[in-house]
């Protein structure tokens, strides 16, 4: 909502003062849409570009629907390259630039359910790992965060269950929204400039656990 998108602003700019605050709306899954917002954005230079967005799609992949799971492909992976592609020109002129993708732990392990969110996240995975490495030395760095389970509204119809998987998680809790940003803001900073082509998980030790347990 546009008041959402105010206040948000508001807050950002009360945080950073003395710098330009803007935020435009952008619907991801509409393709004209996007196309339009990435044509005016070759037009500026960015140093940074954190693509923090994801639709999730639980189904069996023998029940998949094929609709559903190109709509959260769309908004996983496709608008993604696009906006990267936009983006990564000016870095690349001005041979300076950060690039962090917001992935899942969801693509680095198989789980029931997730087959359509599970492929999007690993595409984008491996879109980021190219991309790193063909503007590696043109200074620009590439990662992706891949978050676990993270306290936001994205898992709110797991409610019922949160006590159960919060049991399995070496950390015994979820991610806070600003741990999994700290950790973007440290990939835009000077000491992360040797850092490109990682997928760095944000999990509290979930994947170096094995899965089954006595």
């Amino acid at each position: 909502a546009a008041s959402d998108r105010e206040a948000l602003a508001a807050e950002i700019a009360q945080a950073q003062p003395g710098r330009t605050i803007r935020a435009l709306p952008l619907d991801l899954s509409d393709k004209p849409a996007l196309d339009a917002f990435c044509e005016k954005a070759e037009d500026e230079a960015y140093f940074g570009f954190v693509y923090n967005a994801g639709q999730p799609y639980d189904s069996l992949a023998a029940m998949m629907v094929q609709d559903k799971a190109e709509a959260a492909m769309q908004v996983n992976f496709w608008a993604f390259t696009r906006l990267a592609k936009s983006l990564v020109r000016g870095m690349i002129r001005a041979r300076a630039g950060r690039i962090v993708a917001i992935g899942s732990v969801a693509a680095l392990r198989g789980n029931p359910g997730n087959a359509a969110y599970a492929a999007s996240k690993g595409a984008l995975i491996s879109y980021a790992n190219t991309l790193a490495v063909e503007t590696g030395k043109r200074g620009v760095t590439v990662n992706v965060i891949a978050p676990g389970f993270v306290d936001t509204d994205m898992m709110a119809p797991y409610a019922a269950y949160r006590e159960k998987m919060e049991a399995q998680i070496p950390a015994g809790r979820f991610a806070r929204p600003d741990e999994v940003a700290g950790l973007a803001a440290f990939l835009m900073s000077p000491p992360a400039a040797y850092i490109t082509g990682t997928v760095l998980p944000i999990d509290g030790g979930l994947m170096a656990q094995m899965g089954v347990h006595r």
